[in-house]
């Protein structure tokens, strides 16, 4: 067996046990959870929950789907391990760069705490950009674009919404043709709740001052952690139902 055959083999076994812990029914804990955090959205007035939904929309809009950034070429690569090698080195940068970020950020208690926001947003989706073109594909397109929302999506949302976000990236291809033509017709309000809801209750201490350094520095190691295994365990998915169909 070569390096190469060996190495995919443990890259699909240990896809197909996160697969199997992704797909987990939500527990008791996640079910109260979730219902205490809708009944505190609920107490929300709709103009506010408007007004984040459009900053969320738009700040995600901006840096997923805009010209601000250059787009990373597709990276050539014979096989997986060479692509993820490259990818574990993207990896690495991106998280030493958020968790200097968040010490950064906490520091300041609550003012520069909410600077974090789209500072933080910003630098998790350039690396699945990174990450994207690391693996062979070209961001370029608007499908790819939209495969990495749903991978933030999936990696940012609560267990309920896990399980229908994994099935749509297990069949990608299939789905495809069904997803949104134009990006007005994904469901922001949904999303911008999920993301909300989840990042609540992992950064909410960055706020307070002085702690705040550490937490924030943590935290945003931890979350982009959390991302860049989803990435790679998504894409891995699609490496493995491309090979399974040669």
């Amino acid at each position: 067996m070569t390096y190469t055959e060996h190495y995919d083999e443990i890259a699909l076994a240990e896809m197909t046990a996160w697969l199997y812990k992704t797909k987990k029914s939500p527990s008791l804990v996640n079910k109260l959870t979730k219902g205490t955090q809708k009944a505190i959205n609920d107490l929300i007035p709709e103009k506010v929950h408007k007004v984040i939904t459009f900053a969320i929309e738009n700040m995600i809009k901006g840096v997923l789907f805009g010209t601000k950034y250059i787009t990373p070429q597709p990276f050539a690569a014979s096989n997986l391990s060479q692509r993820e090698e490259k990818v574990k080195n993207i990896i690495k940068i991106y998280k030493n760069a958020a968790s200097v970020e968040g010490a950064i950020t906490g520091a300041g208690g609550l003012w520069l705490g909410l600077v974090d926001f789209p500072a933080f947003l910003s630098i998790k989706m350039k690396m699945l950009f990174e990450i994207s073109a690391a693996y062979g594909y070209d961001v370029k397109k608007f499908e790819e674009r939209l495969f990495m929302l749903y991978v933030f999506k999936l990696a940012f949302s609560s267990q309920e919404t896990r399980n229908q976000t994994i099935h749509i990236i297990e069949h990608w291809d299939d789905y495809v043709e069904k997803l949104p033509r134009g990006i007005e017709e994904f469901n922001w309000r949904e999303f911008q709740l999920e993301y909300r809801d989840y990042m609540d209750l992992a950064k909410l201490a960055q706020l307070i001052p002085i702690i705040g350094a550490g937490v924030g520095a943590v935290a945003n190691y931890s979350l982009s952690s959390k991302l860049a295994e989803t990435a790679m365990q998504c894409y891995r998915s699609r490496y493995f139902s491309w090979d399974a169909s040669l």
